[in-house]
């Protein structure tokens, strides 16, 4: 599906910032107003007005807004190759790496989960007779399937964030993208601690944030992991290690979302579109608003629009 870009007035770009609130970037390009990125989609609004649209849900994501649109026209998608390639050792994808991923940022309900894992070179192809891919190309039944075969395989590090922690953090002031930092290198040392004597050829985080940035949320941590560490959007399709890092965080926030349906009394949707705002309402309706910190990360929008309905 292509993506698209439209032209929008200005009162709609800021109406439109505070819609992608929650998953706004740290970083945002030069002459932009706001950069926002979730699991299917990406969009940057710039001063001009212009609004990039980009990801395998780009152009639908377009479509809520088009209707304020002064024009629209196709985009062609921006190849990132030449960048990778200068910025990446040019046999990664064939070395012994660390790789490591998250899932749920994007999700109302649920955890984040992070995980690192580390594939030796030898263990490539065993993990391409798996299945291993990026977990948004798997659909839940394989992921699982997949991830029972990893678990058993490879040296990894899992980290799930509830609610009520990844709350608290956001009370004090941290970022989402600094609770993301912080889980990452935390995974990231459990793995280069369990395959200790042995060292990685290399570490790949999946980006979501500047290198520099990332190290800025690591200030204050006690053990920060810099050698060797390499950063690249869209670094599943990069190394298997990354990979196998997304399945295994995407099944721990899978089986994560069926106990919280468990609490709730049904199943809780994953996303964060209009059926999660009717879902939370119906929480606040039963359990009360102060039961919400169990289920969800309240600073989303769906949070106050949950309670208008």
């Amino acid at each position: 599906m292509p993506n698209a870009v439209l032209s929008l007035p200005n009162n709609v770009i800021s109406d439109m910032k505070k819609h992608y609130s929650h998953i706004l970037k740290e970083t945002i390009p030069p002459g932009a107003v706001f950069a926002a990125k979730s699991s299917a989609y990406s969009i940057t609004a710039y001063k001009s007005g212009k609004v990039l649209f980009q990801g395998k849900e780009g152009e639908k994501e377009s479509a809520k807004w088009a209707d304020k649109s002064i024009t629209s026209s196709p985009l062609k998608k921006e190849s990132t190759a030449a960048k990778t390639k200068a910025i990446l050792p040019p046999s990664i994808s064939t070395m012994s790496i660390i790789g490591s991923d998250e899932v749920g940022t994007g999700d109302y309900f649920g955890p984040i989960t992070v995980a690192a894992c580390y594939v030796r070179k030898d263990q490539i192809s065993l993990l391409q007779e798996y299945g291993v891919k990026d977990s948004k190309h798997l659909k839940d039944p394989a992921i699982i399937e997949i991830a029972k075969k990893l678990i058993q395989t490879i040296p990894y590090s899992l980290l799930t964030l509830p609610n009520e922690k990844y709350n608290e953090r956001q009370a004090k002031g941290w970022t989402q993208g600094k609770i993301k930092a912080v889980l990452h290198n935390q995974a990231i040392l459990h793995v280069i601690k369990k395959i200790s004597p042995e060292k990685p050829e290399g570490i790949l985080i999946d980006q979501f944030a500047e290198k520099d940035v990332y190290y800025r949320h690591l200030k204050s941590q006690p053990e920060i992991m810099r050698e060797n560490v390499y950063f690249s959007t869209k670094a599943e399709g990069i190394h298997l290690a990354v990979a196998a890092a997304s399945i295994i965080a995407r099944y721990a926030f899978l089986h994560a979302m069926d106990n919280l349906s468990t609490d709730a009394g049904f199943t809780l949707p994953k996303g964060a579109g209009a059926k999660v705002d009717s879902m939370a309402a119906k929480l606040i309706k039963q359990k009360g608003l102060h039961e919400l910190n169990h289920f969800a990360k309240l600073h989303f929008a769906n949070t106050q629009k949950a309670q208008r309905l």
